[in-house]
């Protein structure tokens, strides 16, 4: 063995092999032998929640912007209050290591009546409920250690999923030789025979069409196929679109560019890009409720469908096709065509699209038509954008982001308050960029306690908060001016000092004239920034008032995605 090289320390060297140099968490007495280990290393950072569930939030947050995440908890409750954020990561294809502090194999066996348990002796529920919102898991041992962490975590990268690894105490510290080479994850599955008959079905597809486009979402990003997206669309000038939950993974920038679609709800403009095109190229795309309504009109006779392991051409199914094969395959095919595919006959940009109007900045009260062109003129390249459900994501999905800006929300799962430890999360992950956390006064007030955690490390985030009084997406959809939506006002702007932040820039805006100045002042922090922007509270971004106004009929019309 080499001197006193641990399991502990193999997993560390594992997690600073795939990219980790942040380990968030709770200490908790299962879990504090390992984080000696983790607190010596020379590699990772210790990184401590206030608590588990804000810590898995950090965790996927980090995930997103670096590739890879981990936490650590400490066994039964420590877990389980972290499993939502877990159940996050699965939902939306996020490679966060989950590792949890366990009691000793002695006490294990025995099924001893120990702290956190159940009390029954039974020391496996716990990663039970796991596997049903991780990829891959594994109960460490002396014996299996080195084996299961590399597993657990080849799974993990190669799923883009989230993976757990149960580590008893006596475990933690038994010892390990360092890693012989190099992490082994398997790549993909792939066939040439297939890709050559996926390749035949899209030419002819393609060979028929006089219009095309492209449609992205967020598997294009966890897949890593960004620059081969962006080779497709430069290789025929083709008009392309998002999904909210996929916005930044194409040139926002580009002219080619035409918004973000969401069904019914789309402009005029994004619907005839997308689902009028005679072909629809459609890269890692999943249809939800909260993106579209489920009110979605695509065609798939007339659909290239590219899914990370498959693709469908109509009603062809072509596996195994790795996402990244198919993409570079349909590029060859379009400069194979020598033609390009831009569409003069689009309608133009809408009312209901955001422009760079300021004539309203003299009106007495901010408004969301006001608020968000304000905010797409704030926003620079390279910028980390954050945007909670509710509002802050409905207003968000409208604007343009700059060249080269990371946006994240989490739709799918859609977990309240998700978004503000996230940015403590994405900022670490890359703390030279610009990170611009949009959120509701409702959602921050679920996960406030990580504007500490922010503060205590020294983070330049800018917090923009909506403050509208309520839980308006809710009374927006369901219960009106019911008290259920009402939450109790904070004094936001004096919070921070409250947590310790004396240097924090707590600005407060209730016009378009003081946000302009907020904004201004928010520009290069050096510190953390808190801008709250008052609205009324009836007040919606105008995508979710067409949706909302529609919300009845689309749970009726709606045709199952794929």
């Amino acid at each position: 063995m080499s001197g006193d090289y641990t399991v502990g320390d193999y997993l560390l060297a594992r997690l600073a092999e795939i990219g980790v140099r942040h380990l968030f968490g709770v200490p908790g007495d299962y879990n504090m032998a390992f984080l000696d280990h983790a607190m010596a290393h020379d590699r990772i950072s210790w990184v401590g929640n206030t608590n588990e569930l804000n810590a898995a939030y950090a965790a996927d947050g980090y995930a997103r912007v670096n590739g890879a995440g981990a936490l650590l908890t400490t066994y039964g409750v420590g877990e389980l209050s972290a499993i939502n954020g877990i159940a996050g990561a699965y939902a939306e294809y996020v490679p966060v290591i989950h590792i949890v502090g366990a009691p000793s194999t002695a006490a294990e066996r025995t099924g001893a009546m120990l702290h956190h348990t159940l009390g029954d002796g039974d020391y496996r529920h716990f990663i039970r409920a796991h596997a049903e919102v991780t990829v891959a898991q594994a109960y460490l041992s002396a014996g299996n250690a080195v084996a299961e962490i590399d597993r657990v975590l080849a799974t993990s990268r190669r799923e883009r999923r989230p993976g757990y690894l149960s580590l008893p105490t006596d475990v933690a510290v038994s010892p390990a030789e360092p890693p012989a080479g190099p992490l082994v994850v398997p790549a993909p599955e792939a066939s040439a025979r297939v890709l050559a008959r996926f390749t035949d079905a899209a030419r002819t597809l393609l060979a028929e069409a006089g219009t095309l486009g492209v449609l992205a979402d967020f598997l294009a990003d966890r897949f890593g196929v960004r620059s081969e997206l962006a080779d497709l669309v430069a290789a025929g000038q083709i008009p392309n679109a998002t999904l909210s939950m996929g916005k930044g993974v194409l040139d926002e920038s580009a002219p080619e560019f035409v918004g973000t679609y969401s069904g019914a709800f789309s402009t005029k403009r994004v619907l005839a890009a997308v689902e009028q095109a005679d072909v629809l190229l459609s890269v890692g795309v999943r249809f939800s409720d909260s993106t579209t309504g489920l009110t979605h009109r695509i065609d798939p006779d007339r659909t290239i469908d590219i899914q990370p392991f498959a693709t469908y051409v109509g009603e062809q199914v072509f596996a195994p096709l790795p996402m990244r094969d198919a993409v570079r395959a349909l590029t060859g095919l379009v400069t194979e065509c020598g033609r390009s595919w831009a569409r003069s006959d689009l309608p133009p940009v809408s009312a209901g699209e955001l422009t760079d109007d300021v004539s309203s900045d003299s009106a007495d009260t901010l408004r969301h038509s006001q608020l968000w062109p304000a905010i797409q003129r704030f926003l620079r390249p390279g910028d980390i954008v954050l945007a909670e459900l509710g509002t802050s994501l409905f207003g968000a999905q409208g604007m343009r982001l700059p060249a080269g800006a990371a946006f994240i929300g989490q739709p799918l799962w859609a977990s309240i308050g998700y978004t503000l430890p996230a940015t403590l999360g994405a900022q670490l992950a890359a703390p030279g960029r610009r990170t611009v956390l949009l959120i509701g006064d409702g959602s921050a007030q679920v996960t406030a306690q990580e504007i500490g955690t922010l503060l205590r490390e020294g983070c330049t985030a800018i917090v923009l908060l909506i403050n509208n009084g309520r839980y308006t997406i809710e009374n927006a959809l369901h219960g009106g001016e019911r008290r259920y939506n009402d939450i109790h006002p904070w004094n936001w702007t004096l919070l921070p000092a409250a947590m310790g932040g004396e240097s924090v820039t707590a600005l407060r805006a209730s016009t378009p004239a003081e946000l302009s100045t907020a904004l201004a002042r928010a520009t290069d922090p050096a510190d953390l920034v808190l801008l709250e922007a008052v609205l009324p509270p009836a007040d919606l971004p105008d995508v979710l008032l067409r949706a909302t106004a529609r919300s009845d009929a689309a749970a009726h019309d709606a045709e199952p995605a794929r």
